[in-house]
């Protein structure tokens, strides 16, 4: 499909919103970004996809009424995209909808992703695809992370080793070394836990440039006990999501205690640094360069800490290979759309541990 346009739909693990990015893809796959756009959730609708977090009364129902609103949510950024951009809804191929995490449990053999693509596809007269993990979970995979593949196809050197790292509510990492297969899975908790943190103390929905937590120190016994994590230490092919990393996980490490809260903060930041680094001095040696997107690219604080365990290697951010932090997985679900129509393998095994590569999406057809 060279030079048809695509839009991807990205709404993770951090709750803040919907990223849409219209790309157009030239014949070798390679996407050109032509507009972007950001919808917020509101604060209600955060709230109530939250508490969908955990087993909650008449869940079904409620569950599939968030995903019709959701799909709503996800109509009215795609329709303000194409204002922006003056285009018709014929004009574009398909939305790659990733959809919003409700659950992540691969060890049981299932992964939910809501928003109704069916809807979706009703409210836009766009086809739509969605489902993007299920397919590499059937397989035995761990259903992700899923943008390694697109990390390969955009941003590998074929001298340098380069390591890219999302930070988003979960913290990714793809390893494109230059010389042995790629390396990709979850490394821990990225921004959620500081989020969550800071919501309850402050009733904000994330420390802006790491501003609050910046203001407190290292609990040195805190930051040891988490990293005793045992998610920290197990091999990859691995995955994880606010099914570990959630409140109740915080809570038990700081029962009984009375720590300061902006310290608190700061040792969180300092975790996700710390989970990080660990990470890749035991899968990703070697590494030459470090890139950095999502919205814990934007921390101060977390580069600093992060810049201080890595030494030599400096920090950069995806923005230096032409694809700004932001929008990386919104423009990674439209490259994975456009291979599901033309029926091409998405899913990397070596990354998600599945028997085999698979096309990855449900298409629903305008």
């Amino acid at each position: 499909m060279a030079g048809a346009l695509f839009i991807g739909l990205m709404s993770g693990t951090s709750l803040d919103g919907v990223d849409v990015a219209l790309v157009e893809f030239q014949s070798t796959h390679k996407p050109h970004v032509l507009q972007t756009h950001f919808l917020a959730y509101p604060p209600e609708l955060r709230t109530q996809v939250l508490a969908l977090q955990h087993p909650t009364a008449n869940e079904l129902e409620t569950t599939a009424l968030m995903a019709n609103t959701l799909a709503r949510l996800y109509a009215d950024a795609v329709n303000q995209l194409l204002a922006i951009a003056a285009l018709s809804p014929n004009k574009i191929a398909a939305i790659g909808c990733h959809g919003q995490t409700i659950r992540h449990r691969p060890e049981l053999g299932f992964t939910l992703q809501i928003g109704n693509p069916a809807l979706l596809a009703e409210l836009t007269d766009i086809t739509v695809v969605a489902d993007f993990r299920s397919r590499d979970i059937a397989a035995g995979g761990q259903g992700a992370p899923l943008v390694p593949a697109f990390h390969q196809a955009i941003f590998a050197h074929p001298q340098l080793n380069r390591a890219v790292i999302n930070i988003g509510g979960i913290a990714n990492i793809t390893y494109l070394a230059n010389n042995s297969d790629l390396i990709g899975f979850d490394s821990g908790s990225g921004n959620m836990l500081l989020d969550a943190w800071i919501k309850h103390h402050k009733n904000l929905n994330y420390d802006a440039n790491g501003a609050w937590a910046s203001t407190g120190k290292i609990i040195a016994p805190l930051l040891s006990a988490m990293l005793e994590e045992p998610y920290l230490a197990l091999p990859p092919p691995k995955s994880t999501g606010r099914d570990l990393f959630n409140d109740a996980w915080l809570a038990g490490h700081l029962a009984d205690s009375n720590y300061a809260p902006e310290d608190v903060a700061f040792t969180l930041v300092s975790f996700t640094a710390h989970t990080i680094h660990n990470a890749l001095l035991q899968h990703c040696r070697d590494v030459d360069e470090v890139y950095l997107c999502g919205g814990g690219a934007h921390n101060a604080l977390l580069i600093q800490q992060l810049q201080s365990l890595l030494g030599d290697i400096t920090i950069k951010t995806t923005d230096q290979l032409g694809i700004g932090v932001d929008w990386v997985e919104a423009i990674a679900f439209a490259w994975l759309a456009e291979l599901c129509l033309n029926q091409q393998t998405a899913s990397l095994p070596e990354v998600t541990g599945a028997k085999g590569a698979r096309i990855l999406g449900a298409i629903y057809q305008h």
